[in-house]
């Protein structure tokens, strides 16, 4: 078999490298770049972290509308599955360039495979929650991370072959704890474990949203006496400075802004904050994998599970109630292993070899 994995974004980044080192074991393993993320610590500091080749192809689509983004993708993509011939095409999670990757892979007759199938928010304002939508249905391999994702999928009759794998962040995690040990991002910030905070802000519902921004500034100052560590995405940083509202945000004092760090870098910031506020889907699962308490600014979360686990918090970008979890909520219960055992690149291998017999 010749498969390609189609990545573009630093949480792709991430899912792609246990999967690339289990299959480029035993199949020629072509990584195609869609250039969706193109700032150095948003891509090319993942592919050094996690020692991963140089991708095969980079289309370097850049930023622009979303519309725009998966359209030129879809020209490349097209352009390069034409090219170079392949039997299965990869796609993870639920960016652009995940519903790009599986369109122009179903549309040229190649196998698709989805890597975290099956989530919902059941919020269709989020652009996410379409992609990850799409993606399925027009999936041939669904990789569910969870028993609640392979319900999901059994009640929209997908037609696609729904594998149970446990999530791909159990083994990522388990190697990125140790490596995190080495990362002087404390020392360097001044920072001693548990004395902080970490908020991470990227959603477009929230970027988008005058209102959510200003709310967000607003708990900052209210939760004077804490430190937030607050590592600014580019496109964050951009709807600030456009609204005029960065200046009101520099004036928090006790708001670290430091720019996009590296994984591992993240990794032991995550390992040693208090709490996590976040409205990012990777970060609430990895902060229940290192057992940190995780605030979720959005109104809803795929997530499901870490809710019902008494671990994540779904406050919106209501003040009172972020500054009130902040203060008050603690997390009840014991972490179960909701996710897996962490064979998760195994599971995806032996599935796809299992019918290679077809091509």
């Amino acid at each position: 078999m010749k498969i390609a994995s189609v990545v573009g974004a630093r949480p792709n980044f991430v899912k792609l490298a246990p999967v690339h080192k289990r299959i480029g074991k035993i199949s020629e393993h072509v990584i195609i770049h869609t250039g969706q993320h193109y700032d150095y610590q948003l891509s090319e500091v993942f592919f050094k972290e996690f020692d991963l080749p140089k991708p095969d192809y980079n289309l370097e689509v850049g930023s622009g509308g979303p519309c725009f983004q998966i359209g030129e993708m879809l020209k490349k993509l097209e352009e390069t599955f034409l090219a170079d011939k392949f039997d299965i095409v990869i796609v993870y999670g639920d960016t652009n360039s995940t519903f790009a990757g599986a369109l122009a892979a179903t549309r040229l007759g190649i196998k698709v495979a989805h890597v975290e199938s099956g989530l919902r928010s059941f919020d269709r304002r989020m652009p996410e929650e379409t992609n990850r939508i799409m993606t399925d249905h027009i999936s041939d391999f669904l990789f569910a991370p969870t028993e609640t994702a392979m319900k999901n999928l059994g009640r929209e009759a997908v037609a696609g072959r729904i594998v149970y794998t446990g999530d791909i962040s159990v083994e990522i995690m388990n190697e990125a704890v140790l490596i995190s040990e080495k990362s002087k991002i404390l020392d360097n910030l001044g920072l001693r474990p548990q004395s902080f905070l970490l908020f991470t802000m990227h959603r477009a519902e929230n970027t988008g949203s005058q209102g959510s921004l200003t709310s967000i500034i607003q708990s900052f100052k209210e939760l004077k006496e804490e430190t937030i560590v607050f590592p600014i995405h580019p496109r964050t940083e951009k709807m600030l400075r456009e609204r005029n509202l960065l200046s009101k945000l520099e004036e928090c004092k006790n708001v670290k802004l430091i720019p996009p760090v590296g994984y591992f870098d993240f990794i032991k910031l995550m390992h040693n904050a208090k709490k996590i506020i976040t409205d990012s889907g990777g970060v609430q699962k990895e902060s229940y994998l290192l057992g940190v308490p995780c605030i979720t600014i959005r109104k809803t979360t795929g997530w499901v599970e870490l809710i019902g686990a008494g671990w994540s918090v779904l406050t919106d970008t209501d003040v009172s109630k972020i500054v009130h979890s902040v203060r008050n909520w603690k997390p009840e219960g014991v972490r179960r292993p909701i996710f897996g055992d962490g064979q998760t690149s195994r599971i995806i291998r032996d599935t796809l070899l299992s019918v290679g017999q077809d091509f």
